[in-house]
């Protein structure tokens, strides 16, 4: 009896282990959070160096703490703030410190109003005396405290406010904010969605001025999207939204003393018209604040340095480009003031030292190859960190490098896409490191020679409960097309058969400067490629011209023309990939969201002999509808270049559909509005083409929600199957009969 019962046992784990590695993918397991990474949140790098900040959240007791770590030990030196111990507040769920470190503020709620910006309710925790003081009774906007953490800004319904945090004494800095009119300190939804900020004011050194921009927007049109929700009757939105070749917000520069209380215009020493005002940013002299000026073509950057003491400005750098030139935050200034830049003036993006007076010193990065990342200089060792693509486009790797461009060198040794997080005194840093195949790992490095020091958190579970998936090795490649080797991955079957044949599904975003084909963990989609892989399709994804990371030449090859030469690209590559012998060149099909979606379209429709089917999730149907400073960076204004708008707009070849179209949008999608599928939608009504399409209630660009996610994945996977996976089917049952026969 023993024998036999221990027999059984071992029958049942062996065939546990069988039936364990074979699972397979399904949709449920993707978007319940089966496949979920462990991470390190809100890292900060203590000011001493020698230790960091992370916020932690215990689930069954919901309590969230601010814990302080050693980085040479990795072990918990103490628990800063814990909501526990906290009676005025339920929790919270993120936090920033000042810069001297003396006071934290803690979000404890909030609500989405764009993309980046939010509505909320913070308190500011004094952590000497344990004392908790709440921002403001209204929901309130970039709270920001002073340098010497006394004093708080912030936004509040179009204006801004200083805080003293002592007597609790507020002080109205603007008093003519106004909805859909003027908004004073905070962006306007292109400038946030576009150059990628919110809090468009900044506190000096001193903690005694600040400066912020003014948007007027009183001329800029109005866009307007309906708020199903569930009521009887439905509510709009309202706000200003300049598509191509329209007005923008008037911006203006001020200042707002808090000695004297006095509000001054800030201007420099040139006439613009038409002009963005993308970065604002206080050097280490608190007198001077450095502003950069762009015009509206934003192929000319101006970068000025204020004295706010004298009223003067200096213009340092002038940088011009062909094409368009990219706004980023690589701007430090070290003690001396003096300044490090990136720029791709010589063709590649590389960093570069000026002198206070805008003097180029010298070039401190250069080769065919870009700079993805800037970290951070020490001065002690006079050396600058950075992020690069030395390693090949599609990795990444950290390397230290000294101010002259001399003794450089590459700090992480594992292939794939690192990232870094120095300590303020660049002792250490932590590498955040993914693969392909290897899900986000943490670990803590010496800067000096990048060793490792020890591992502080893996998502080993994770890799191991993946393992028990049916999974396949995505294949990293290049295909040469048009003339240029052009990145592509791959993911086969698992029971992959060169002498069968497979329908091919294509994958790509293809917007100015994008990257999809890169060596790093890639979570979601990368889930549901593997489950339609698993399923019979082979999926693949090919960077074409106009993307990332290979030059700015390769990047900025299709200005005035989005959606000519990658449109080419993906047709082509198509076209090489269905003369492969497993490849069913009948059943191709494509698909993309936003960018992608604008591309799947135009592929379907230009490539009506290549492509057997498209779907296109929130994609724009003609640039004419889309925002003035992303559109116009590439394709200059609609009256300027009518021809470049037209001739690449998928809404206007819409009689060339042949294949089968699936249509998807968010009803509340304030980026790209749901106009451009009902006009795409009226335009293949009324060229008699038939299709499907799908509109999500309410649902914004990212179309998400309850159970939403899961419900376009399954619509897609199932007009997948029923396009391209129809030969699939008659394939099983064929092979199922064959089997029969020959048992």
């Amino acid at each position: 009896m023993k024998l036999r019962h221990f027999i059984a046992i071992i029958g049942f784990l062996t065939t546990s282990l069988i039936y364990c590695q074979n699972k397979q993918i399904t949709l449920e397991d993707i978007w319940s959070g089966e496949f979920r990474t462990e991470g390190m949140q809100a890292l900060h790098s203590m000011n001493n160096g020698k230790q960091y900040s992370v916020l932690n959240f215990d689930r069954e007791t919901r309590t969230a703490t601010i814990d302080i770590y050693n980085y040479k030990t990795l072990e918990k030196v103490k628990t800063l703030v814990s909501s526990e111990d906290i009676s005025e507040i339920q929790g919270f769920f993120d936090y920033t410190f000042s810069d001297d470190e003396s006071k934290v503020i803690l979000t404890t709620n909030e609500k989405p109003v764009y993309r980046r910006s939010r509505l909320g309710e913070y308190y500011v925790y004094d952590i000497e005396n344990e004392k908790l003081t709440k921002v403001s009774d209204d929901l309130v906007q970039e709270p920001t405290l002073s340098p010497d953490g006394t004093k708080i800004a912030y936004g509040f319904e179009n204006n801004l406010y200083v805080k003293d945090l002592a007597s609790g004494k507020v002080d109205q800095i603007t008093r003519d904010g106004e909805k859909n009119k003027i908004i004073n300190g905070i962006t306007d939804w292109v400038y946030e969605e576009e150059f990628s900020f919110v809090r468009a004011f900044d506190w000096n050194a001193d903690s005694n001025q600040i400066a912020f921009i003014r948007f007027d927007e009183s001329e800029v049109p109005e866009f307007s999207m309906d708020v199903f929700g569930s009521g009887l009757y439905q509510t709009q939105q309202v706000f200003k939204y300049p598509k191509a070749g329209e007005a923008n917000s008037k911006v203006s520069l001020h200042l707002y003393d808090l000695e004297s209380n006095q509000l001054s215009d800030l201007r420099v020493d040139k006439t613009y018209e038409d002009f963005y005002i993308p970065r604002l940013k206080w050097t280490n002299d608190p007198n001077v604040l450095s502003v950069q000026y762009m015009n509206r073509h934003q192929n000319e950057l101006d970068l000025w340095f204020i004295n706010t003491e004298e009223m003067s400005s200096n213009l340092v750098l002038a940088e011009k480009d062909k094409a368009y030139i990219d706004v980023t935050f690589n701007l430090t200034f070290l003690e001396d003031n003096s300044f490090i830049w990136t720029s791709e003036k010589d063709g590649y993006n590389h960093i570069y030292h000026y002198s206070k007076n805008g003097d180029l010193i010298n070039q401190v990065t250069n080769g065919n190859w870009e700079v993805t990342n800037y970290y951070g200089f020490n001065e002690k060792a006079n050396t600058i960190y950075y992020q690069s693509t030395e390693n090949g486009s599609i990795n990444r790797d950290v390397y230290a490098i000294k101010l002259n461009g001399k003794n450089k060198e590459r700090l992480t040794k594992v292939e794939g896409t690192n990232s870094a997080s120095f300590s303020a005194d660049f002792t250490y840093f932590i590498n955040t490191h993914s693969s392909a195949t290897t899900p986000p790992e943490y670990t803590l490095h010496n800067a000096k020679s990048g060793d490792l020091v020890k591992s502080i958190k893996d998502n080993d579970q994770l890799t191991q409960k993946v393992g028990e998936y049916v999974t396949s090795k995505k294949e990293f490649s290049t295909i040469n097309v048009n003339g240029n080797d052009l990145n592509m991955w791959m993911i086969k079957p698992a029971d992959f058969d060169e002498n069968k044949e497979y329908p091919l599904f294509m994958y790509q975003y293809s917007g100015p400067g994008s990257q999809q084909v890169a060596n790093r963990w890639n979570g979601t989609n990368d889930y549901w490629y593997q489950m339609l892989a698993q399923q019979g399709y082979i999926v693949v994804c090919v960077d074409g011209r106009g993307t990332g990371y290979k030059g700015a030449d390769f990047k900025k090859v299709t200005q005035n023309e989005l959606g000519k030469y990658e449109v080419e690209d993906q047709i082509a590559a198509a076209k090489k990939l269905g003369k492969l012998s497993y490849i069913d060149e009948d059943r191709i099909g494509i698909w993309g969201w936003s960018y992608g979606g604008f591309m799947s379209s135009n592929a379907l429709f230009k490539g009506n002999d290549v492509f057997k089917m498209a779907i296109a999730v929130a994609p724009v149907t003609s640039w004419r509808f889309y925002d003035t400073i992303y559109t116009e960076r590439y394709m200059t204004t609609p009256q300027e270049n009518p021809s470049g708008y037209d001739e690449n707009s998928p809404i206007n070849y819409v009689d060339k559909l042949k294949g089968d179209f699936l249509l998807i949008h968010g009803s509340g999608d304030d980026n790209v509005h749901l106009q451009n599928t009902m006009r795409m939608v009226e335009a293949l009504i009324q060229a008699d083409k038939q299709f499907e399409w799908m509109i999500y209630p309410d649902k914004n660009h990212g179309i998400y929600g309850g159970n939403t996610r899961l419900h376009l994945y399954k619509k897609m996977t199932n007009f997948i199957h029923s396009t391209l996976g129809d030969k699939l089917e008659k394939d099983d049952a064929e092979e199922e009969q064959t089997s029969k026969i020959k048992g």
